[in-house]
């Protein structure tokens, strides 16, 4: 069973990390990494098999997990970080020149746990199916994970991959949404409303779930579910709802913070939210 208080101490580590790196270099997406923290550490430390210190680019026999929305690194440099990937030390890299950190994640300086470069939106998920489809021709029977944002839907690629996915029954992989409402120039609803999301991906042949990503023991709890329903023919959609910002008062459930740097000032109130527990980078 899970121990959700060690989730928990992880998860204000991560935040302090967000905080900290994005304020050393005035740049960088601290609103949406906050409220996909407790995904990336329940992922990183609980759900997926993978080997960080042998990691793969081909990821076989080993479950793979692809971030599509790349503003969003902070939250992932620092989870990978914390669970092997690379010292915790390199954090304090971040967005630099010559940095393996950069503000989108990229491949050409071979960063372990990064598989592909990703931020321009829409993308992720047809790599992740590609990726599925070569496990299942391979007899590969590890899991592939992806997240997107829920202003990234509004992009046509990806409606493109929702069809695809059912048609060629790809079903070892769980796909989510990060749907916080929020995204760079405003509320979704208000930038180009999306309707009701669950109807259209169960109408494209999806199984889908819904959860509370802030919450650990429903993500948990859904994340077992979507893995427990894998097999059957057909992939998986998770719609997970968040908080923009999680974490820290004043930058929770607006969009101001998607990509707004916080002053030092706000950062010692921030980091004050958050207390540190593994030791900052």
């Amino acid at each position: 069973m899970a121990d959700i208080q060690k989730l928990q101490a992880i998860t204000s580590q991560v935040r302090r990390d967000i905080i900290r790196m994005v304020n050393a270099v005035n740049s960088g997406h601290p609103g949406g990494s906050l409220g996909c923290a407790e995904l990336f550490v329940a992922l990183y430390n609980e759900v997926m098999d993978y080997d960080p210190a042998n990691f793969k680019m081909d990821g076989k026999n080993e479950d793979m997990f692809f971030l599509s929305q790349g503003h969003i690194s902070p939250v992932w440099y620092s989870v990978l970080a914390h669970s092997g990937h690379f010292p915790p030390n390199e954090l304090a890299t971040f967005r630099k020149l010559n940095s393996r950190l950069q503000g989108h994640p990229t491949t050409h300086e071979g960063l372990p746990g990064i598989r592909i470069a990703s931020g321009s939106l829409g993308q992720g998920l047809s790599v992740a199916i590609g990726a599925a489809q070569a496990k299942k021709l391979n007899d590969d029977h590890k899991t592939v994970y992806c997240l997107m944002g829920d202003g990234e839907q509004q992009e046509g690629q990806v409606w493109e991959a929702l069809m695809y996915a059912p048609h060629n029954k790809i079903d070892n992989l769980i796909a989510i949404v990060d749907y916080n409402n929020a995204q760079i120039d405003g509320a979704v609803d208000d930038v180009l409303s999306l309707g009701n999301l669950k109807s259209k991906y169960e109408s494209f042949g999806w199984d889908v779930l819904e959860m509370n990503g802030n919450d650990f023991e429903e993500v948990l709890a859904v994340l077992a579910q979507a893995k427990s329903a894998l097999g059957n023919q057909k992939p998986i959609m998770i719609i997970m709802t968040t908080i923009m910002g999680n974490g820290v008062d004043f930058m929770m459930g607006t969009n101001g913070w998607h990509g707004k740097a916080p002053s030092d000032e706000q950062t010692t109130v921030a980091l004050a939210q958050n207390p540190e527990t593994l030791g900052d980078y």
